[in-house]
């Protein structure tokens, strides 16, 4: 395992020790302050003529310890959920994980001005449009929310969802989106005052197209 070094304070950047660096999303709170037993796995900005790139350090990528997925915020959000689908299945698959073992998305806590976890193991990624049958909210990349015909702003979702009947909704996101964004609406999501009888969020599925 390669210990993580912090370049800038406040952490928006990391190195992996070969001259690599990843922008780190931000946010302005801490879920998960200290992930022990850990090995860092690297998601690289790279462009090519045109195309944006997702370069994939996996190399200290042990499975019997935690997997901490450092990922430069500027890369859209399908291709790094296809290198972490890949990631998933490898580690799902070996003989080695250990049944504690999690995997965390890092940003940086500019308040607290430190390195911040953000776990997301029980996670299944669907990379598909959500059946009929599902009530979901899809979010893209302008802050606004559409639910069947309706569109509005982010900020008024948690007004909706207290008005809805009971109800179990999942969230799809804009594929197109930066992994920065994304965390930004992951924290915007678990910060939701659901407070209407018999509705509920599942949280361990989300859809991505």
């Amino acid at each position: 395992m390669k210990k993580i070094v912090l370049l800038l304070i406040p952490m928006l950047m990391l190195s992996c020790g070969n001259d690599k660096e990843v922008l780190l999303p931000v946010a302005k709170e801490t879920i998960v302050t200290e992930v022990k037993d850990h090995s860092p796995i690297y998601f690289f900005f790279k462009l090519e003529e045109k195309d944006t790139l997702v370069d994939v350090n996996r190399n200290n990528s042990i499975s019997s310890t935690n997997w901490l997925f450092n990922i430069d915020k500027r890369l859209p959000l399908r291709k790094v959920i296809l290198e972490v689908k890949k990631l998933q299945t490898k580690k799902e698959g070996s003989s080695h994980k250990k049944a504690t073992s999690e995997n965390y998305f890092t940003y940086t806590d500019t308040v607290k001005k430190n390195l911040a976890f953000m776990p997301f193991t029980k996670i299944v990624y669907k990379l598909e449009k959500p059946d009929f049958n599902v009530k979901y909210f899809h979010l893209d990349r302008n802050d606004l929310v559409h639910y069947n015909e309706l569109v509005f702003s982010k900020n008024q979702l948690q007004e909706f969802i207290n008005k809805m009947p009971s109800s179990r909704i999942y969230f799809s996101f804009d594929k197109g989106m930066s992994f920065g964004k994304y965390i930004e609406y992951k924290l915007f999501i678990k910060n939701l005052e659901i407070t209407q009888k018999g509705v509920s969020i599942n949280s361990n599925r989300e859809y991505i197209y």
